[in-house]
């Protein structure tokens, strides 16, 4: 199993570190509010990643990859919450603020959460993605739960790791401009 994790790891790396919703807007935290107010985004990553993996797990990533209407369901919840964000970007003021003002107006820790959990759970090419990729580190001869949760946790890390760095870059950068 620890060969079969480490493959896992490298290759799930390279699909992490690619840009996607989920690091993107770690790194558009990470520029807005700070790397430390960006955490709760990266739980609410993190925590999709599992339920993603716990859905899969469970046969729901079968579901949707064999029915296009429940496909078809889940793509356009998440067209809408798109929608719904980049409405909400295009309405902001756009407008340099000064630190006091920009305080007020600093989304809570749960809004944050909330918001990067949504992101990630609305996206139907995760549960694609996770219903293509993790049975190929499944073993059918030993208990598929404990191998599941492994995945999990590595991916989880991987995932964290990876948005910290881009939230960090973020953070980084707009000190720099």
């Amino acid at each position: 199993m620890t060969d079969t994790l480490l493959v896992f790891a490298v290759v799930a790396f390279i699909g992490i570190a690619t840009p996607g919703p989920t690091v993107l807007l770690a790194l558009n935290n990470g520029a807005r509010l700070g790397l430390r107010a960006s955490l709760p985004g990266m739980a609410g990553a993190v925590l999709s990643d599992a339920v993603l993996i716990g859905a899969v797990a469970l046969g729901l990533g079968a579901l949707l990859a064999a029915s296009e209407f429940w496909f078809s369901v889940v793509k356009w919840i998440g067209v809408a919450y798109l929608a719904y964000l980049g409405l909400r970007l295009c309405r902001s003021s756009g407008a340099l603020t000064l630190p006091d003002e920009a305080a007020a107006r600093t989304p809570s820790g749960r809004a944050v959460f909330l918001r990067s959990f949504l992101v990630a759970l609305t996206n139907p090419k995760g549960y694609l993605f996770f219903s293509a990729f993790l049975p190929q580190f499944i073993s059918t001869q030993a208990p598929q739960f404990p191998q599941y949760a492994a995945l999990a946790a590595v991916f989880a890390t991987i995932d964290l790791l990876v948005m910290l760095a881009y939230a960090c870059a973020g953070a980084k950068a707009i000190r720099l401009f």
